[in-house]
């Protein structure tokens, strides 16, 4: 029997791979909802998407803002499972609560007048807010967020689970199309001129790919039921082997120089963006969820020292590119 899937967020980072899943799915008829300029060309801030991926020409398109609620109207028709991947994490607090905030809240009122009989949306563990996080399983740590972006992240997770859905937290994604994760690290490196020794932190992580599978898999599963789950690889990263992995195989900084904790903070001390991503670094943010994958279609696949040298060269050459 064919299911009739609609994701947003279709030209993003996640979300292209989202819909790449979806579209090898033998029952899945995939449409994207899509903001466009009057043009008809995608605006610029929805193009994400990694470049190896192309088009979607078999996808159909609905068009649909969720920055203009009314724009949505007719959106879910005919669709018999909704997977939400649109977010908007930049810019200021009002026009990213008009997009994750009430975006999400009209486009839920849009699918439950439809008759969609599943929503799935792909948000954040950064609705927990700044750690530390060590071993914390679904409902053990509160909704704190800690940014605008992240508050309203949150409340579009409350929009969804209102409505019976099921919402998805990973914590740092990475493969190609990362422009945060490891260029981010890459920047604080650059500003430490240095590695950072004697971290122990754990870091839930997952590669893009996989959580494409794993959104749609969940999506599409009958064992899933409404509610939060996490969705990383079971195995935690040390904070030491994600910047060896980052040093050895996209760009060593300060000629192998290492610096402790204290020093990197002195070091950072002046950049906001570097202070931002040392916090995230330097406390555990492991998130376990023991059931999500039990049943599910799809696999976590490697562990990130396997899996992360498959992305290395995409990452070497956008850190490089002036």
């Amino acid at each position: 029997m064919t299911v009739n899937l609609l994701v947003t967020g279709g030209t993003g980072f996640i979300g292209s791979r989202v819909a790449a899943a979806a579209r090898q799915h033998p029952y899945a008829c995939v449409r994207l909802l899509s903001r466009r300029t009057p043009s008809g060309s995608a605006r610029p801030e929805a193009t994400q998407a990694d470049p190896s991926l192309g088009a979607l020409p078999s996808a159909g398109t609905v068009p649909g803002d969720l920055a203009d609620p009314a724009s949505l109207h007719g959106s879910c028709d005919g669709v018999d499972v909704l997977v939400h991947c649109a977010s908007r994490i930049t810019g200021d607090p009002e026009s990213v609560a008009a997009v994750n905030d009430r975006g999400t809240k009209a486009l839920l009122e849009e699918a439950v007048r439809s008759g969609v009989r599943r929503i799935l949306y792909v948000s954040t563990a950064a609705v927990h807010g700044r750690g530390p996080f060590r071993g914390v399983r679904p409902g053990e740590a509160p909704v704190a967020p800690a940014s605008a972006a992240s508050r309203a992240r949150a409340a579009a997770e409350r929009h969804v689970l209102e409505r019976g859905g099921l919402v998805l937290r990973p914590h740092l994604v990475y493969g190609a199309g990362d422009r945060w994760v490891v260029p981010g690290l890459v920047g604080l490196l650059r500003e430490l001129s240095a590695t950072v020794a004697g971290c122990g932190a754990l870091h839930s992580m997952i590669d893009v790919d996989i959580l494409g599978r794993a959104a749609v898999a969940a999506a599409l599963s009958p064992v899933h039921e409404p509610g939060v789950h996490y969705v990383n690889h079971p195995d935690p990263v040390p904070a030491s082997e994600l910047l060896a992995a980052v040093c050895t195989q996209v760009e060593q900084p300060g000629e192998g120089t290492e610096v402790d904790v204290p020093t990197a903070y002195a070091r950072a001390a002046g950049s906001p963006r570097a202070l931002h991503h040392l916090g995230m670094l330097t406390v555990d943010h492991w998130f376990r969820d023991d059931t999500f994958w039990d049943g599910l279609d799809c696999s976590p696949g490697k562990p990130f020292l396997h899996a992360f040298p498959h992305a290395a060269p995409w990452y070497r050459s956008f850190v490089t590119t002036p």
